[in-house]
């Protein structure tokens, strides 16, 4: 057997003793995109630029809270974290210049966590590039080394920022994405990648733009990972693994036209610029922009405005060099557009020269696809962090994570097919997370219609609850099975999946009923057991999220943890703490949980989804929930003997079933160890039937954290187990004539 804490056995996880493990996480924490000194959520603008002078220690939260944060999620049954770092917290002063406080800092928290057993691994999170244009990851050095100009985004719209937007209160949900379609990103994203082919004059320090960037992506990234080593108490336990960078991201690589939307850019809203508007705006040009916005059918068309810079560019006009010790070749010059520097249209006329300038590769003349894109520019990216962890950590796990929703790298049974990569996509529903509403009537396989496997759109369009979630699994597992077609065979683990808290405007902030949450919540859930994903980390945890600014991010608000809401109880599953039941009041509420018969049309169906918008008052706090907790903290396969062949936790009836084969009776000291929360299954009041073996339920403590868990020896071949809860209506005690109608009102609508 392994000595290794997780080992990779093709398709699964194994512990030391052969059991195969399921990776039950959770993102910790999105408050690590931000500095904590100052203390500067997006909607903070003071001081904004002065990014080289900035701290990350104390994110996500201090050594002292550590323990409180840590003990929190293992209480509530999570045994893995992806633990989430960015780029300008180890590089924030400059090229090469490291915070060896903040990496003490880290260092220090992560052997809190090791306390508690968590297997964790590093992410290098990005979102659209930096927190300076509209995101999280690089510092800010690295847009001046791009030749671009923040402070001048904002008036030529080359990323929407919340930081400098007129009213933070009013920046528009989810806008911070479509940045990915903007200047800044466009740009930054085509010359990480490929500088070398399509911006060759881009030369600083006697490398390429892209040599440069990554160069130092990579060093900062490998300076970390050796200080974790030379800690010499941190790596397998707890730390198994690194991801790859979060969300990349191909910007202008691949487009066939710059003069048109790309007709798979299926993210519009707010003003909708063309690649060549952009290009255009960004040189102080000015451009009537079409805007959208965002209905129940997903992106329409609102209006048009015309954006104006006054003359204004985002490139620099003055170059950073004795800030930062570097030297531009001459060839690049300042303050014009790189691409009109490269023949790509002329300033002197305004004239688009070379629409198709991003269209082939210019090495052999091939056309680039997004697919293309993967399979060599960001591939050969990979090999070289990929090869720089191994030199330091042999034997680490490798979560892969290729460009969100587009069709991963061909390694199968090439030398890139390492026994030790994950395959590790993240999946959203987009109709809950862009419309702020869990719509039980209808819902779309996304991920089919980017495949292609409906002749016509709107054969993807699923109808009822159930169809819902049964479309949520065959997503998730259609995703998993292309993993393996082009990965190999390797373990799936979904490291972002999860819901917005704030729907219906707020709704649940002001009457603590998380009805609509709990529903979407378990849904992702109940597609992530049906898939059979490896696991998963969800999004996310954030130790500082409120009900006013939420996640303290750009708007979002998917934290499961938030100060304005009920602590969750220790022990059994409370009434009078329960949110569970169907509401019939609640905004999310549809015809399809009712007696009468749903009729569906292209007319109505349109019509079932309102647009919410952001609201700017929390509402009352004196009626808090539980945040979905319900849905969050669920019963699973901590470690099985054997392999497992299904599992899944019916919240309505407070079900849980799990499915295996063992290759040989289960001995004494190594059981099939189910996670059982106390919270929905007190042990006075649960029944428990196997297929044969037998079981018992004890309390664990690990740092003073209890966990209710079930220990299962069975034997040799196909075994089931299935436990069942405690279910009833908030406020009705159990056993009541009150529960049992409830009861028998669930099995009709489920």
């Amino acid at each position: 057997m392994s000595p290794l804490r997780l080992r990779i056995d093709g398709s699964t996880f194994r512990d030391p003793h052969g059991r195969e493990i399921t990776l039950h996480g959770i993102n910790c924490a999105a408050d690590a995109k931000f500095p904590a000194t100052p203390d500067q959520p997006t909607h903070v603008g003071e001081n904004f630029f002065d990014g080289d002078n900035v701290s990350f220690v104390n994110r996500p939260f201090s050594v002292d809270d550590a323990a409180t944060h840590f003990a929190r999620l293992k209480g509530w049954g999570y045994n893995t974290l992806r633990y989430i770092f960015t780029w300008e917290a180890i590089e924030h002063a400059g090229p090469g210049k490291y915070d060896e406080e903040w990496i003490q800092h880290t260092i220090s928290v992560l052997r809190v966590a090791k306390r508690f057993g968590f297997y964790i691994f590093m992410d290098p999170h990005q979102d659209v590039w930096s927190r300076f244009s509209g995101g999280s990851g690089a510092p800010l050095w690295t847009l001046y080394a791009c030749g671009l100009d923040p402070k001048l985004f904002s008036v030529t719209e080359a990323a929407i920022v919340q930081n400098v937007y007129p009213e933070p209160q009013r920046y528009p949900k989810m806008i911070w994405a479509t940045n990915y379609h903007r200047l800044a990103c466009q740009v930054i994203f085509t010359l990480f990648f490929a500088g070398k082919d399509f911006a060759p004059k881009a030369i600083i320090d006697g490398m390429n733009i892209q040599e440069y960037l990554q160069k130092h992506y990579i060093a900062a990234c490998e300076h970390l990972a050796k200080r974790i080593h030379e800690a010499g108490d941190l790596w397998h336990d707890p730390i198994i693994g690194w991801e790859s960078l979060n969300e990349p991201n191909r910007g202008l690589i691949g487009a066939q036209d710059l003069s048109v939307i790309p007709e798979e850019q299926n993210l519009k809203k707010g003003t909708t610029p063309t690649a060549w508007q952009a290009i255009q705006i960004g040189s102080g040009r000015s451009c009537e922009l079409p805007t959208y916005d965002m209905g129940g059918m997903g992106p329409y068309k609102s209006g048009s405005t015309l954006v104006d810079p006054d003359g204004k560019r985002a490139w620099l006009v003055v170059d950073q060099d004795s800030r930062y010790g570097w030297t531009r070749d001459p060839g690049w010059k300042l303050g014009e557009c790189l691409w009109a520097q490269h023949g790509v249209w002329d300033p002197k006329t305004d004239t688009l020269l070379k629409k198709d300038y991003f269209a082939k590769d210019p090495n052999n003349g091939e056309t680039i696809d997004y697919e293309y894109f993967t399979n060599h520019w960001w591939l050969a990216h990979y090999r070289t962090y990929s090869a720089m962890i191994k030199s330091i950590f042999p034997d680490s796990l490798m979560f892969v994570q290729p460009p969100v929703l587009e069709i991963p790298p061909t390694i199968k049974n090439t030398p890139d097919d390492d026994p030790n990569i994950i395959f590790s996509p993240h999946f959203y529903d987009g109709i809950t997370l862009m419309t702020k509403k869990w719509n039980r009537l209808w819902n779309v396989d996304v991920f089919g219609v980017l495949r292609h496997k409906y002749w016509t759109p709107a054969f993807a369009v699923k109808i009822g609850e159930t169809a819902i979630r049964n479309c949520f699994a065959d997503q998730l597992r259609a995703m998993r099975e292309e993993g393996t077609d082009k990965l190999g065979v390797h373990p799936c683990v979904f490291t972002e999946i999860g819901i917005p808290y704030d729907m219906d405007d707020k709704y649940a902030y002001r009457t603590g009923n998380y009805s609509s949450q709990i529903s979407a919540l378990d849904a992702n859930h109940f597609g992530l057991e049906k898939s059979l994903a490896n696991g998963f980390t969800l999004w996310t945890y954030v130790a500082t999220n409120n009900h006013y600014w939420g996640d303290n991010w750009n708007g979002e608000d998917l934290s499961i943890y938030s100060l304005d809401d009920k602590a969750v109880p220790a022990g059994a599953f409370s009434e009078t703490d329960s949110r569970a039941s169907l509401d019939t009041t609640s905004p999310s509420f549809s015809k399809s949980q009712s007696a009468e018969d749903v009729s569906i049309d292209p007319e109505n169906l349109k019509k079932t989804l309102a647009v919410e918008t952001m609201s700017t008052t929390s509402g009352s706090t004196d009626v808090r929930g539980l945040r979905a907790a319900e849905a969050f903290i669920r019963p699973y396969p901590v470690a099985t003997h054997g392999d497992i062949t299904s599992y899944g936790f019916d919240l309505q009836n407070c079900t849980f079933k799990l499915a295996l084969t063992a290759p040989g009776p289960t001995s004494e000291d190594e059981p099939t160890v189910i996670f059982l929360p106390e919270f929905h299954f007190p042990s006075s009041r649960s029944s428990v039937e196997v297929s044969g073996g037998k079981w018992t339920i004890i309390v664990k403590e690990m740092e003073g954290v209890p966990q209710q868990i079930l220990h299962w020896w069975h034997a040799v071949g196909e075994q089931t187990i299935t436990v069942k809860g405690v279910v009833r209506k908030q406020g009705a005690p159990v056993g009541s004539k009150e529960d049992e109608s409830y009861l028998g009102y669930l099995q009709q609508c489920w």
